[in-house]
């Protein structure tokens, strides 16, 4: 699938997925550029933080199959420890989608992680997941950035990428 398609596909999806989730998800492109962008997006649930930790290191439950390349989300897995992949495995294939750069258990995770076609396009992107304990529930956080080569057209690809993060958020804190 060539970038451009891809990119429509995601904002379609993005868009449909927008006006049928009414979680509280607040979801921002905080700048883009050619050569960079920086994403944020937050929710507060029910889900106590430990329960919340718990889901997030299991993307295989939470993470949407059309955004994988097996498109079996059973396929995904993560090593939550320092230099551990967030990787999916499948007959004949497997891809690192990111290398877990710091964890404090429960707390924060964060990854080296150009997803999709971030990765051909030489990205570097950072992805940065807090929960907080939030009332009788939880805060979670994710941040992105990523920086590309000149050329890269971030701009374009940030709107796609931020939807396909808030609806991880919504899948992850909804399921």
């Amino acid at each position: 699938m060539n970038m451009k398609r891809y990119v429509q596909l995601t904002l379609f999806a993005a868009a449909f997925l927008l006006t049928s989730f009414t979680l509280p998800v607040q979801a921002e492109v905080i700048e883009a550029s050619d050569t960079h962008y920086r994403l944020s997006h937050s929710a507060t649930t029910t889900i106590s933080p430990e329960a919340l930790w718990e889901r997030l290191i299991h993307p295989e439950q939470w993470w949407n199959p059309d955004h994988s390349y097996s498109g079996k989300a059973e396929n995904l897995s993560l090593d939550p420890q320092a230099g551990g992949l967030w990787r999916e495995d499948w007959d004949g294939g497997s891809v690192a989608h990111g290398t877990v750069v710091q964890i404090i258990k429960g707390k924060v995770l964060r990854l080296e992680a150009p997803f999709g076609p971030l990765q051909g396009m030489g990205a570097y992107g950072i992805w940065t997941i807090k929960i907080e304990p939030s009332g009788s529930g939880s805060t979670i956080t994710f941040d992105e950035v990523a920086m590309a080569p000149p050329g890269s057209s971030l701009e374009a690809v940030a709107p796609a990428v931020d939807g396909v993060k808030g609806e991880a958020m919504r899948r992850l804190v909804g399921n």
